[in-house]
């Protein structure tokens, strides 16, 4: 049931969030306190991992708790999840 609902967060989060990274914080900040699978110090945590490393700062974020939460498979789970949207709405423009 984890899986689906880390599907269901995260595809949420990715089709609603437009104009960066950081327009997911209010999703995350929500999704902390619905699920419980980390905490707002670990967005803290997260926000400075995803700035420091290569790559989107949504799907840094994603990947990190996806790890947190299901170790790897978790992670490649919600990269997966919150890019979705984004492969969806292109394929059908296309």
């Amino acid at each position: 049931m984890i899986w689906i609902s880390m599907f269901y967060e995260f595809f949420k989060t990715g089709l609603m969030a437009a104009g960066g990274g950081l327009a997911t914080l209010p999703f995350l900040y929500a999704m902390a306190a619905k699920t419980g699978w980390f905490t707002t110090t670990d967005i803290a945590n997260m926000v400075a991992v995803s700035e420091s490393t290569p790559g989107p700062l949504g799907v840094n974020m994603a990947t990190y708790v996806g790890f947190q939460v299901l170790g790897i498979p978790g992670g490649i789970w919600s990269t997966l999840s919150l890019t979705c949207p984004a492969i969806i709405v292109v394929t059908c423009i296309s």
